[in-house]
């Protein structure tokens, strides 16, 4: 069980603090986890959630997608509440405020979130020294990185960026399809794509492992060269996928109209399918992690029945808490039972 130990832990993404405008509710959550508020997750995983990817060990496939921890500030606390990995970011090169608040929205009736943030960072200086004090465990570390609002030189950032994080993140991940950067998503096209992955390459060769993660607006033939791109340049993976500026005709919150990226379940069967797409484009040739909508183990089982080894979930956690977690992993092992699957490893894939 996940041991919540104090009133203000218990309240982490429960109804106090969604009772506040929802940047200082996270704020306060991102302070309580690191005054150890939230507890831990002490009990071991079940070992039919084990996974092998990128080379390496996860105790399960259930990851926290950047966005909730952007500056790095609680990644020991957040490894400590049962993930299989941890993603921090977006981190720039240099540090920018982002977009003026308001800035993010929660969709409760649709159980979805919108953000406009745009890459709020405080540079990579701060981020990588919050890194080098971490006492890394089993838990996998993932740092997303971009650039700034006002970069000409996104080759360069993105070099210099990944070359920072050497020895200090199991896997990288390259974020060039937020939708709140003014052009960040048209990287994704074949030309800019491969200039970035080329420059990476040649300038930072020892690497950890590269995730690209990818817009669910991208048309079909659009991730049909992203998956070309990252196998002509050895790149780990791909993640399916970041927010999406589409607004389904099923939403009914007032904050529906808002600029910006739009997550959690409204997200599901897009992503899911893209995902999908994703799978059968690059064969067995990329690792993929799913991502957009997840909120319950049957969720998990169903993206990895789509291709992914891998999920990350964020936007859930705004209305359930971290003690999520635990419960989701109890249902996946449920799931697996329910389904027939001895372990996660059987299931990646059975729907291709």
């Amino acid at each position: 069980m996940l041991h919540l130990v104090s009133g203000l832990g218990q309240t982490l993404g429960m109804p106090l603090l969604r009772t506040l405008d929802p940047e200082r509710a996270h704020g306060l959550a991102i302070k309580a986890l690191c005054a150890g508020l939230a507890g831990s997750d002490p009990s071991p995983d079940d070992p039919r959630l084990a996974v092998h990817a990128l080379g390496m060990s996860f105790a399960n496939p259930i990851g926290l997608a950047a966005g909730f921890d952007k500056h790095a500030q609680a990644v020991a606390p957040l490894m400590r509440a049962g993930f299989g990995l941890v993603e921090a970011g977006t981190v720039t090169l240099r540090p920018q405020p982002g977009n003026p608040r308001p800035r993010l929205f929660r969709l409760t009736e649709d159980r979805a979130v919108i953000n406009r943030f745009g890459f709020n960072s405080e540079g990579i200086d701060p981020f990588v020294a919050r890194l080098d004090r971490l006492q890394r465990g089993q838990i996998r570390f993932g740092a997303n990185i971009g650039i700034n609002k006002d970069s000409t030189t996104p080759e360069a950032d993105y070099a210099a960026l990944v070359a920072d994080l050497v020895g200090r993140a199991d896997y990288i991940t390259i974020n060039i399809s937020s939708p709140n950067t003014p052009g960040l998503v048209r990287l994704q096209a074949r030309d800019s794509l491969t200039g970035i992955l080329a420059r990476v390459r040649a300038e930072v060769p020892n690497a950890a492992p590269l995730l690209v993660k990818v817009s669910p607006d991208l048309p079909d033939e659009g991730l049909e060269a992203v998956v070309e791109a990252a196998i002509a340049y050895q790149i780990g993976g791909l993640i399916v996928c970041n927010t999406t500026t589409a607004r389904p005709a099923t939403l009914r919150s007032p904050h529906a109209p808002e600029a910006g990226g739009l997550s959690g379940r409204p997200l599901f069967e897009r992503s899911t399918a893209m995902l999908k797409r994703a799978a059968q484009l690059s064969q067995g040739r990329l690792l993929l992690v799913g991502s957009g909508g997840i909120a319950t183990g049957d969720d998990v089982l169903a993206k990895l029945r789509a291709g992914a080894s891998l999920v990350q979930l964020y936007s859930e956690l705004a209305f359930v808490g971290i003690r999520l977690i635990p419960r989701m992993k109890r249902e996946l092992c449920a799931a697996l039972e329910r389904q027939g699957f001895p372990n996660v490893s059987a299931a990646i894939g059975a729907d291709l």
